[in-house]
């Protein structure tokens, strides 16, 4: 079966004189997307580097540019998150065995040094003026490996997730079997393309569909405003903070989003407060969904019709769920709360050079072990309710962050927050809990103390609440709790 790349190239190639893809610098039409395509095939051929190809680009339409040249050569690529540390990125390099690398000069000047590759390509150098040597893509078993994408690393060094051809293409099969996306729709992306999210929901899902995809590198409110303005696009993917910063921009009204028929958020869980605002300021009802990098991304989509507040949906085609008992391993009913396990044609192969951790993360049924503590509420619908390694334990209570992030996030001075334990000899574990100010707002560590008091039980309620600048977040915006630890750890003096 062809790759997920042959389906966007036969696309592109039927419409080629189409806006495919806008992004910060210009538009690009499909025929535009392909010869860039072939021009990069052809850079990386010349380079004579084996192995997989390394792709360090802003969120644009460089990265499918790049990809689908790596893809044509049967080579699998490896996206680079330019937001990591100097050692981080190169950890990445060297544990993937790249030798040819992908950039741009801007993006390089950006990162402030060039990172240790042996083969360094420039997309904006390649000599784009000669036609370029056509081809066909070369043939991709289904289980050859496709992507190898690097989790987040929230808990330590990251791993990288084997994705291979059958993945990709399953999980874009799986999502356009599921929403009705055409090519009359319009998307407006902003989130990075070297996480799974960006990988497959803004690059593989509007170029295979035919939809045109509108790219933006920084996630700046005013100018998604305007974006939406311009092109009015039916469909936005966003994470729960860039919903609360579009509250921020005083000028939006409910006619700059009429043109939204899909408002998806993921990531991290929505709160409520998030929610409410923006369905009563601009009319719109955010829906959840649920994935990870192990899964291609996505496994849970809530659609507008299936809406239920704080569900991220019901499982995709082809994806299994179930919930399971982290002590005993047997399968919950209806409404319990366990462990989430998934199967389907998007789970990955393994990860890279992890045997024994590939196989601790596979259950003897083939059920991957997400991490995730859910529930399956009423007609399936999906509830997560927290991290198993993040769970503390309480005076011997099983507390999970989220649900006091969740009071904490419903106070208006609170714009987002982080919950982490620490050790206490009494009771094992004490929560301790760090916020961002809401802009404008002043730090009432008595007030939150007191919303927690009234809505959770004595032992969830924090110890000492922290007022950073900014919480630590990975690339798609999610607050790392790991780092939180380390302030603790460092014993980081409180506000």
């Amino acid at each position: 079966m062809p790759g997920v790349h042959s389906l966007i190239l036969k696309r592109l190639a039927l419409h080629p004189l189409r806006v495919a893809a806008v992004d910060d610098r210009r538009a690009y039409r499909g025929i535009e997307l392909v010869l860039g395509a072939l021009h990069a095939a052809r850079a990386i051929e010349r380079t004579g580097a084996p192995g997989p190809v390394g792709i360090m680009v802003p969120t644009s339409a460089a990265f499918p540019i790049a990809a689908l040249g790596a893809w044509m050569l049967g080579r699998p690529i490896v996206p680079l998150n330019y937001l990591l540390k100097r050692d981080e990125l190169q950890y990445v390099i060297d544990d993937s065995g790249l030798e040819c690398l992908v950039s741009a000069t801007p993006m390089l000047e950006h990162l402030g040094y060039t990172p240790n590759c042996a083969h360094l390509l420039k997309l904006d150098e390649l000599d784009t003026k000669r036609v370029p040597k056509l081809r066909l893509p070369s043939p991709t078993p289904d289980d050859d490996l496709a992507c190898l994408l690097y989790t987040s690393g929230t808990s330590g060094r990251p791993k990288g997730a084997e994705l291979t051809y059958a993945n990709l293409r399953a999980n874009v099969e799986q999502i356009l079997g599921w929403v009705d996306f055409s090519a009359r729709d319009v998307m407006l992306g902003v989130l990075p393309q070297f996480h799974s999210f960006g990988l497959t929901v803004l690059t593989h899902i509007p170029l295979a569909t035919g939809m045109k995809i509108v790219y933006t590198a920084r996630f700046v409110p005013q100018r998604i405003v305007k974006l939406f303005r311009e092109h009015r696009p039916t469909v936005f993917v966003g994470i729960p903070s860039m919903y609360g910063a579009l509250l921020s921009v005083k000028g939006a009204t409910p006619d700059d989003f009429k043109s939204l028929r899909y408002a998806v958020s993921g990531g991290e869980p929505l709160s409520d407060d998030v929610a409410a605002r923006f369905k009563e300021r601009f009319g719109v009802t955010i829906a959840e969904g649920y994935g990870m990098t192990e899964c291609s991304p996505v496994t849970h989509w809530c659609r507008p019709q299936e809406y239920h507040p704080h569900s991220v949906g019901l499982p995709i085609p082809r994806v299994e769920q179930r919930i399971v008992d982290i002590a005993t391993d047997a399968v919950l009913p209806e409404g319990e709360e366990g462990e989430l396990r998934l199967r389907g044609p998007n789970v990955m192969r393994g990860y890279h050079k992890l045997p024994d951790a590939t196989a601790a993360t596979f259950d003897a049924d083939g059920f991957l072990r997400t991490g995730d503590m859910a529930k399956i509420g009423p007609a399936g619908h999906l509830f997560i309710t927290g991290r198993i390694k993040e769970m503390l334990i309480v005076g011997g209570e099983n507390v999970f962050p989220r649900e006091i992030e969740e009071v904490l996030e419903s106070h208006p001075s609170v714009g987002a927050s982080g919950v982490v334990g620490l050790r206490d000899p009494v009771r094992g574990e004490v929560p301790i809990a760090f916020i961002e100010l809401a802009e404008g707002e002043a730090f009432d560590e008595g007030a939150l103390k007191a919303i927690c008091r009234e809505r959770l039980a004595g032992y969830k309620v924090p110890r000492e609440v922290r007022v950073l600048d900014e919480l630590p977040r990975n690339g798609t915006g999610k607050v790392l709790r790991r780092k939180l630890k380390d302030l603790l750890a460092g014993g980081a003096a409180a506000g």
